[in-house]
């Protein structure tokens, strides 16, 4: 393997052995697989590849799950009292909201009454202040992704510039936050698009994380030479000379970026395989009461 490439899809498949195995002790001893439920509403084709690709990885691991399929004429009320219903429902470990919701839809009102210890998302207001000031709760399954990443590739942080670009509250702010805490120790500029001179701001970066929601927007002159560079952009571009019609690529002229930076995410196969399994990792903690008494 080449080892400039930070490869999500094998550090993903670790971390679903390690998963796979703790949910394995968990049923020997009696104790209920993990449950993972997800609200499907209305019928975009991107938010049903991705359910269906949590449930197969839930089922991959042992972790049970759920989808409740909602039509797009759905009100926000059938839909929060669905959301009250999984919050009560004591077989269900944690659920996600699928996004983005149809329009008539308050998307923030709906998250907002997602019951925290069931957030596996980590969208909450609780999830996220808890965040903020340092304690335990659920992270964004991407930042969290992200974070392992880093880790488990033996990449050094410490007084390290990391530029962040993007201030998402699903992927930049999280980002900005988690590279800046103690242990981690990055010193972090965030950038966003109204930021100036955005070129001169990424060459300074030893780890370049890019969230900014525009394909191929990172070329190589805007990279430091050696520098770690996390691409969590993912599109789907028309190529008439491919088989299928489409490429997939990312925020990251991946070709050319490749041949100055020291690591590199792919896309696909970098950040994706890693929100996903960062998702099973929340459940599994939620399972367990980690961060909220399961009382």
């Amino acid at each position: 393997m080449d080892n400039k490439i930070i490869d999500g899809k094998l550090i993903a498949e670790q971390m679903k052995k390690e998963i796979a195995a703790e949910v394995a002790e968990m049923i020997d001893k009696g104790i209920p697989a993990p449950h993972l439920a997800a609200i499907l509403v209305g019928d975009d084709g991107a938010s049903q590849t991705y359910v269906s690709s949590k449930e197969k990885a839930c089922h991959s691991v042992g972790i049970v799950s759920s989808v409740y399929r909602m039509s797009d004429k759905t009100t926000e009320k059938e839909l929060l009292d669905t959301v009250e219903f999984l919050n009560k429902d004591p077989e269900v470990d944690g659920y996600i909201i699928q996004l983005p919701l149809p329009k008539h839809i308050d998307e923030n009102k709906v998250i907002q009454a997602i019951d925290p210890a069931k957030d596996v998302d980590g969208f909450t207001s609780v999830n996220a202040g808890r965040m903020q000031i340092g304690l335990p709760c659920f992270l964004p399954a991407t930042p969290y992704g992200i974070m392992q990443l880093i880790k488990r590739s033996g990449i050094e942080t410490v007084g390290k510039n990391v530029v962040v670009l993007g201030r998402s509250n699903i992927v930049g702010t999280p980002m900005a936050i988690l590279m800046s805490r103690k242990g981690i120790d990055s010193t972090v500029t965030m950038c966003h698009s109204r930021t100036k001179n955005i070129a001169d701001i990424t060459r300074n970066a030893d780890i370049l994380i890019v969230a900014i929601g525009k394909p191929g927007f990172v070329t190589a002159d805007m990279v430091k030479p050696g520098a770690v560079v996390i691409d969590v952009g993912i599109h789907r571009i028309d190529d008439p000379s491919s088989p299928k019609g489409y490429k997939i690529t990312g925020d990251v002229d991946y070709d050319a970026v490749y041949k100055v930076a020291s690591k590199i995410t792919p896309v696909p196969g970098g950040v994706g395989p890693m929100t996903i399994v960062s998702l099973l990792q929340n459940t599994l903690d939620a399972a367990k009461g980690k961060f909220y008494s399961k009382e």
